[in-house]
């Protein structure tokens, strides 16, 4: 910049202003007061990552969560962020110290939001897999989970291998479209950026079924007649962790500490008795899912 001309200068700062503007604009939150980590001054650049130091001079953190994706991370009626890895976010903002920005993410786009980081962690029932930790850094799990299929009541699929030249419906960027990739290269899969729109092609008959974790589709089902998860458990036993970007040591360390330390307390019972009992009832055992101490 140096070596162009003042006026040069003068215009490209204007472009930039521009430009930083626009990001900000498609980066905003459902809710007034959650928006992006694009739209605010302590928000890191892009391509580096912040601090604890830096995240609590702030007063704020920014933390990456689903909204369509009932019990774990969604928008109720009122515009409000809900779910198991909500009520997570917000005791690591009240721990920290800081207020709580939280960002809207699909699956597909997790790892982007934190390697540009316009998060400081992502809490999206993200499931750690070996590829995934080639480009993120997963913190101590605070639940476990495999794959489930869910189809409907008048075709259940009760095997995967009954998908075989069928349709499967899957969302982009999820451990079920990889595992299925890999693993059964007959099946055909339909992809979607978002669990609505997945759910949507199933209710509509698009698909055969759809497969996504056990968790989710169990949920979904019992709100849903007419469905029923023929597949409850798919695939490896895995973790689901917070990420934060490449090497941001000082962050996940501190997410370390903070789920040992919460164990003293049981948190992840409570925060299931808070946001998941009610969906599950009696069907599920909160110890088949639950993780304390980071301890699988």
């Amino acid at each position: 910049m140096n070596t162009f001309k003042k006026i040069a200068s003068v215009f490209a700062a204007a472009a930039m202003a521009v430009s930083m503007a626009a990001c900000s604009s498609n980066n905003t939150s459902s809710t007034a007061s959650e928006g992006s980590a694009a739209d605010n001054g302590s928000s890191a650049a892009a391509g580096s990552f912040r601090t604890v130091d830096e995240i609590k001079d702030s007063g704020e953190i920014t933390i990456g969560v689903f909204s369509d994706k009932n019990p774990f991370g969604y928008v109720d009626n009122d515009g409000k962020f809900q779910g198991y890895d909500v009520y997570f976010a917000e005791r690591i903002a009240k721990d920290l110290g800081v207020e709580l920005k939280l960002v809207p993410v699909e699956a597909a786009s997790r790892v982007e939001f934190l390697e540009t980081a316009k998060v400081d962690v992502i809490l999206a029932n993200f499931t750690v897999t070996d590829e995934r930790k080639e480009k993120v850094d997963f913190a101590l799990p605070y639940m476990k989970v495999s794959l489930g299929v869910v189809s409907p009541d008048s075709a259940t699929i009760t095997d995967a291998e009954q998908l075989n030249g069928k349709t499967l419906i899957v969302v982009k960027g999820t451990t079920a479209e990889s595992y299925f990739t890999e693993n059964y290269p007959d099946v055909k899969l339909q992809k979607y950026d978002e669990y609505n729109e997945a759910y949507s092609a199933l209710q509509d008959g698009r698909g055969d079924a759809f497969s996504t974790d056990n968790t989710e589709v169990l949920a979904w089902s019992m709100n849903n007649p007419g469905f029923t998860v023929g597949v409850e458990s798919l695939g490896s036993t895995d973790a689901i962790a917070p990420a934060v970007t490449k090497g941001n040591e000082t962050l996940l360390n501190w997410l370390n500490d903070e789920i040992t330390s919460l164990a003293d307390e049981q948190f992840f019972h409570a925060d299931y008795d808070a946001t998941l009992a009610s969906v599950y009832g009696e069907n599920v055992d909160k110890d088949s899912l639950v993780v304390e101490g980071g301890v699988m």
